[in-house]
């Protein structure tokens, strides 16, 4: 499914999952002690900084049932309480979300990929 739909009394609403992933990656940009999106290559298990046109790919998007999961994948900065820092961005993106949209977020799961040293 490439789309998210919400029936509605007046019609169906469709949003694209890309769209989802795009909303909820600059929300988590905003949250303290986040320095990016990661990507991870399978096959040498190299993890990458994304630039934020691209951001999209460490985040994914799935619709269950008319409820939104999340996977994060993040790079955190030097020095900052991962379990802090996760907890805000769960309790933000949930919310901001399920503003936005009007979909309820079942699941938001976030994997610390990396740690950077900001300068």
């Amino acid at each position: 499914m490439k789309n998210s739909s919400i029936d509605t009394h007046m019609g169906t609403i469709r949003i694209d999952k890309d769209v989802l992933a795009q909303y909820a990656g600059a929300i988590a940009m905003e949250c303290f002690g986040i320095v990016g999106m990661a990507s991870v290559n399978m096959k040498d298990g190299l993890v990458h900084l994304l630039k934020k046109e691209s951001m999209t790919r460490g985040i994914s998007v799935s619709v269950q049932n008319n409820k939104l999961n999340l996977d994060f994948h993040i790079i955190v900065s030097y020095g900052v309480n991962i379990v802090a820092v996760s907890d805000v961005l769960i309790e933000t993106v949930r919310y901001q979300l399920e503003q936005f949209t009007g979909m309820q977020v079942d699941k938001i799961n976030v994997f610390v990929e990396g740690v950077k040293v900001i300068d």
